[in-house]
């Protein structure tokens, strides 16, 4: 892998381009390889071949959709430790919590693979409104064709899968744009994709910049969906030249707790730590706001932050490693302004906040105000915010004044009160008795507000990737 030029991949043929651009590990900068850059017309071939392969794809049974997608799975399996490497070298990702996200991979596919054979419509009772008598009415799903998928750097093989899985499962065809950082990733999957059978053009996979390319990828009117993880405020610019076509866009969050005073501390605290510092914070769903009972607050952040004490800063292929390199050197120095500028401003460092290159190290932050840039954005970095709160609702409206609200949680013993909170917190999901980073990938996943637009969750992105289609016989004809 060291240093060696990788290709786009179109229409199942390895591409290399003159262009390239060096791939550098974000915790050492060691050179991992040289990737290659595509332009406008590789941007315009792989979508022809996309186009092409929809007329196999969609004729494909789901029986063999689903084979292929079962394939995957299992030879994801048989690569997995190697697999994980990749993430933990191009993504900085610790090679535990890498192995994770290769466990969650697989699962990923296997159900797309189980929901490309339940694709159901229904039978609609025509009588059931005047002039309806004598028909049957039936509806069915279809695919779309072909689909746009642009993923980020921080789950580069599980937050393909949510895009490749459903796509293929529904008889779609796939360009993918990886991120910039974490290309390997995905030119391993489609070498496996290859491996496992699916048609020559069902998948093609261009490497490159995303601001060069994004017109060519966007605007071409083959294209029926694009779908997107990432900024809000790039989701925006997709959603406004997507026009009538479908998009799906999971984009930003500041994901909050609530902690009530009838809660075992010894019981959260550890999930509480994991939550805020998994994969330095970069992660969408990341903890970022806890909301504490005044009567508990200060015994909460004296554990918290003894328990924070203890996780391993280091090398991602280090064994025993807990938090490593944040992305980028320039985002743990935007961090590190955004720290700065809170503490100027009034907050206290109950622990951390200090640089060392591209590490930043978990950090606590107490007396933050709502105004304050690491409460009301998307930190995406291993920093926590605590805050006292007197009452429920109090923590609810804190809570709510955002502009996010993809997952929230609440710990508490009284069910009463959780589904209270369930019904008044605005999110997409309220997460009860653990922290809103929890996620598996067959429940929807998507937000309100600023969070999202549709739903992810394998079998809710397949009914995103088809169109209803209804059919009426008059049977007295």
């Amino acid at each position: 892998m060291l240093e060696e030029t990788k290709g786009l991949f179109i229409d199942g043929k390895w591409v290399k381009k003159q262009r390239t651009y060096e791939l550098c590990a974000p915790y050492d900068g060691q050179l991992l390889a040289r990737i290659s850059m595509a332009d406008a017309g590789d941007v315009e071939k792989a979508i022809s071949g996309a186009y092409r392969a929809f007329q196999t794809m969609k004729n494909l049974p789901a029986y063999q959709r689903s084979e292929i997608l079962f394939r995957v799975a299992q030879l994801l399996k048989e690569r997995k430790e190697e697999l994980a490497r990749i993430v933990a070298k191009e993504a900085g990702k610790p090679i535990r919590t890498a192995r994770g996200e290769l466990e969650r991979t697989i699962v990923t596919y296997q159900f797309a693979a189980e929901e490309a054979k339940r694709i159901y419509g229904e039978t609609i009772p025509m009588d059931a409104a005047p002039g309806g008598e004598g028909r049957i009415g039936m509806t069915w799903r279809e695919p779309l064709g072909v689909v746009v998928a642009i993923t980020p750097f921080n789950f580069p093989f599980n937050l393909v899968a949510h895009k490749l899985g459903p796509a293929f499962a529904a008889g779609n065809t796939v360009v993918l744009k990886p991120a910039e950082q974490t290309p390997l990733s995905a030119l391993a999957i489609a070498e496996i994709f290859q491996e496992a059978g699916l048609p020559d053009g069902a998948l093609q996979v261009i490497t490159g910049s995303g601001s060069e390319l994004s017109d060519a990828l966007l605007m071409d009117e083959r294209v029926k969906k694009i779908t997107f993880t990432g900024s809000a405020s790039v989701g925006k610019l997709i959603k406004q030249k997507a026009g009538l076509r479908k998009v799906t866009l999971e984009l930003g969050s500041n994901a909050a707790l609530i902690v009530e005073p009838d809660v075992a501390l010894d019981k959260i605290i550890p999930r509480c730590v994991e939550g805020a510092f998994s994969y330095a914070g970069q992660v969408c769903i990341s903890l970022q706001r806890i909301y504490v009972h005044e009567t508990i607050y200060v015994e909460f952040c004296k554990r918290f932050i003894e328990r924070a004490k203890q996780l391993k800063v280091g090398d991602p292929l280090d064994e025993n490693t807990d938090v490593s390199t944040m992305i980028h050197r320039r985002e743990a120095e935007r961090i590190e302004s955004w720290v700065t500028e809170a503490i100027q401003s009034g907050a206290k460092i109950g622990l951390g906040g200090i640089r060392n290159g591209s590490i930043y190290s978990p950090t606590v932050l107490l007396d933050v105000k709502k105004d304050m840039a690491v409460s009301c954005q998307e930190v995406f970095a291993p920093v926590v915010s605590i805050v006292p709160y007197r009452e429920l609702q109090e923590a609810i409206e804190m809570v709510n004044d955002s502009v996010y609200g993809l997952n929230i949680g609440i710990y508490t013993t009284n069910i009463h009160r959780a589904l209270y909170a369930a019904r008044k917190i605005e999110s997409g999901a309220v997460i009860i008795n653990d922290i809103p980073t929890f996620r598996v990938d067959h429940m929807p996943y998507g937000g309100v507000k600023e969070s999202s637009y549709g739903r992810e969750g394998v079998k809710y992105a397949v009914q995103e990737m088809t169109e209803l289609k209804f059919v009426s016989i008059k049977t007295d004809f």
